[in-house]
């Protein structure tokens, strides 16, 4: 998880990254390893800054995009019973938006169209 660059571990102590201690240039297609917690924080970033560049995010992760945001629902779950109302939020906001970043991510053209793809 430290190689991932996800966690931090020194002295004995051990704590996962906040969202905003993560990379923002990460890249997902080249990254080789995509843990869900880092997937799951990058997409809250992205859906932050507007649901467009989550949903560019979600048509670029596939499936894993959904663990994502099943992971988000059980933290935010967490959340609310530590009363880490911050926290809470950011996680529910992702749950809460996902039909629709879903839906502006199926809406949109491909990133790159497949070889042979004249329309």
């Amino acid at each position: 998880m430290v190689e991932a660059g996800i966690l931090i571990a020194k002295a004995g102590k051990v704590r996962l990254l906040k969202k905003e201690e993560l990379s923002a240039t990460w890249d997902p297609s080249k990254g080789k390893r995509l843990p869900i917690w880092e997937i799951t924080h990058h997409l809250i970033r992205r859906l932050e800054q507007g649901e467009s560049g989550a949903a560019d995010l979600i048509r670029q992760l596939g499936v894993k995009a959904q663990v994502a945001r099943d992971l988000s629902y059980r933290l935010y779950t967490i959340c609310e019973r530590r009363k880490w109302a911050t926290d809470a939020i950011a996680y529910n906001t992702l749950v809460l938006s996902w039909t629709d970043v879903q839906r502006l991510a199926a809406d949109k053209k491909p990133i790159a169209p497949a070889q042979g793809e004249l329309i």
